[in-house]
């Protein structure tokens, strides 16, 4: 889940003089996280978003609203305490930084639990791959832990069954119409899950899947400037696309922006898997266009084509943690020190600004201002994997050796 653990040297001079965000090593994060931890809902429930608005009881505006387990966001908060337990590996557990009021690991684990039933039964589709995530982790540690393999390669079995080879592609939602064959943007995260098993198992299946879904999105997803369509549709029997639309952005022909930054993360991690250099353009296509259409403020927008006014255009917190994450890891796997350092100074930029904007001590969440879906009116939130992505490129710029445990 985290890029190859190597001290980039040749980067440590420009990363010292880098002001990279305190908050990013909060012991504010544990604290909120273990208090997460201990009042989820019995039976389990997960956090997905946090309340928008003052609700007639007795939450208050940012509170975590919880969801039952077949939900496709519930594998991120188990596998953000994974990301507390490694970084107590990187950092040590003490009373200052907030690490050693837990047992990480072992919360991780029981939280996990609540996913087991799923791999038998589910109904996210293509996101089994966000499921997967805690388990992915689990064998990190644990290589040997069946509970986490069967996990694993089960959730990859029900991706694969997804897969159409007229297509070429993996279904994202099921629709009435088993002719129309939907695929998004966000589905490159999933193929994360195909890999680990690929590397479990070595059913080749599952990497041709992964790259076949990867080489026909390339294709019909990314437009020649580098931005992205959300949602392709396909006739299931023949193959050809029949539109490309949005779904959760502002105009069929704009680029959502967490869409982007899912694409600019999948196209990296696909380049990690293969070393295939189309990957690698790919991603910095992807990459480019991100940072070229910020706006001056930096602030990554819901949309980079919405109207700044009216109303006033929401910012996106969660596409800028998760591109974040996905230009660190771009960075790591460019081929000089020098085309990495410009993606790492994105990512490190991206996240001071969303610290400045975002971040909220008052909320159970660490930031504000995610938009997770503006169609419905559903902005201004606090966002489960906005949070994980959050912290997770804290313990990447750690890894690389480009940040202390203080920043």
């Amino acid at each position: 889940m985290y890029a190859p653990i190597y001290l980039l040297s040749a980067l440590v001079p420009f990363a010292l003089s880098q002001s990279i965000p305190a908050q990013l090593f909060s012991n504010l994060i544990p604290q909120k996280v273990l208090a997460t931890a201990e009042s989820l809902p019995a039976p389990i429930q997960y956090p997905q978003y946090t309340n928008e608005v003052e609700p007639l009881s007795d939450a208050t505006i940012g509170d975590w609203l919880y969801f039952v387990p077949d939900t496709w966001t519930s594998g991120f908060f188990p596998v953000t305490l994974y990301a507390l337990n490694t970084r107590v590996k990187l950092c040590g557990a003490t009373s200052r930084n907030g690490l050693s009021a837990a047992d990480w690991l072992n919360l991780g684990r029981a939280t996990s639990n609540g996913l087991i039933p799923l791999e038998l039964q589910n109904t996210v589709g293509h996101d089994v791959g966000f499921l997967s995530f805690p388990f992915v982790e689990e064998l990190a540690i644990n290589p040997t832990n069946q509970t986490a393999l069967t996990a694993v390669n089960q959730f990859a079995a029900d991706l694969a069954a997804r897969f159409n080879p007229i297509v070429g592609c993996t279904r994202s939602w099921d629709t009435a119409d088993p002719t129309d064959f939907t695929v998004i943007i966000d589905n490159m995260m999933n193929l994360e899950v195909l890999w680990v098993s690929y590397g479990l198992t070595g059913n080749e299946t599952l990497r041709h899947i992964a790259i076949t879904h990867a080489d026909t999105t390339m294709k019909n997803h990314i437009r020649p400037d580098g931005s992205t369509w959300h949602v392709v549709e396909y006739n299931s029997t023949t193959g050809v696309v029949i539109r490309k639309r949005t779904d959760q952005g502002y105009a069929n022909n704009s680029t959502w922006s967490r869409g982007q930054s899912w694409a600019i993360y999948g196209y990296a991690n696909m380049y990690q898997h293969t070393k295939d250099p189309n990957y690698l353009t790919t991603a910095r296509r992807l990459a480019d266009y991100f940072l070229t259409n910020l706006p001056s403020d930096g602030i990554v927008p819901w949309d980079f084509n919405a109207p700044l006014l009216p109303p006033p255009r929401p910012a996106d917190s969660s596409a800028a943690t998760i591109a974040a994450n996905g230009l660190l890891l771009l960075g790591s796997l460019e081929t000089s020190p020098a085309a990495g350092q410009k993606w790492i100074v994105a990512a490190i930029n991206l996240l001071n600004r969303i610290t400045a904007l975002g971040w909220q001590p008052s909320w159970q969440s660490l930031l504000a201002n995610g938009t997770v879906n503006w169609p419905v009116n559903n902005l201004l939130t606090g966002i489960v994997y906005g949070d994980y992505y959050y912290i997770r490129a804290g313990n990447q710029l750690i890894t690389m050796g480009l940040a202390t445990c203080s920043g």
